[in-house]
């Protein structure tokens, strides 16, 4: 029987893979046979994850253009042409009333958020469209389709992500290439990032779970493991919930 969802012979790129779900993505990606690039903004986290992957690391900000480009061009330099992108890397920022919010508190978040992945979309797709080929998976969020309160930077950073996701599908589909853009919306996934959340933000957060829980980190790598294989080609344009049915819309 085949194997599916092997990704042997493939270049992945994820954002913010130092920790958390960026690296449990990394590390599907891997076990699938992909050699990834990781790009962290923390130098020392990105070679800890691509030296126990075998992998391609890469220090920097994902909100500095000159900076996301020298990253897509080390990984078509160092590791073969870029098929899989995953834009991962983001922030919560302060958990508060939004009229309390200063606006480079905003504008922080929104930078890292949504112009981030913008800018490692502009660097691959032209690459991908040379080639017909990539694959396209950006982290967004259920409270970019709900909006979470005392986390409007946040959810409106998530918002843009997913219409930026189903803009560039509409761009990319039907040009006679197989170029897919997807994105995925988890409720609270447990990680680190939690830690600097407002307690009584995330017991709000798990109360509208019908399971009760947070996801893990590997169920969401499962997810975007499928949407990066080439057997999601008729997949693009969709922002998958993977909320423990708190979204069914």
């Amino acid at each position: 029987m085949a194997e599916f969802f092997r990704l042997d012979g493939q270049m992945a790129l994820v954002t913010g893979a130092g920790r958390g779900i960026g690296a449990g993505i990394a590390r599907r990606l891997h076990a699938a046979g992909a050699r990834v690039a990781v790009f962290d903004r923390d130098p020392d986290a990105a070679r800890t994850i691509a030296v126990e992957l075998d992998g391609l690391d890469l220090a920097g900000d994902v909100r500095d253009e000159a900076q996301v480009e020298a990253a897509v061009t080390a990984v078509e330099e160092r590791l073969g042409p870029l098929s899989i992108l995953v834009n991962n890397a983001g922030i919560t920022g302060r958990t508060d009333r939004t009229w309390n919010l200063r606006v480079d508190e905003v504008r922080e978040v929104l930078d890292v958020n949504t112009i981030g992945p913008f800018l490692f979309c502009k660097a691959a797709i032209p690459r991908m469209i040379a080639r017909r080929y990539g694959r396209i998976v950006s982290i967004a969020s259920i409270a970019g389709k709900e909006g979470n309160p005392t986390l409007m930077p946040y959810s409106a950073s998530k918002a843009a992500v997913i219409a930026m996701t189903k803009s560039l599908a509409k761009e990319l589909a039907g040009q006679g290439n197989d170029i897919t853009v997807n994105a995925i919306a988890p409720a609270v996934i447990r990680t680190d990032i939690l830690a600097g959340v407002d307690p009584a933000t995330v017991e709000y957060m798990i109360s509208k779970i019908p399971m009760g829980r947070t996801g893990t980190i590997d169920e969401v790598a499962a997810l975007v493991h499928f949407l990066a294989s080439r057997e999601a080609s008729f997949t693009t344009g969709q922002c998958y919930d993977i909320s423990g049915g708190r979204a069914t819309y």
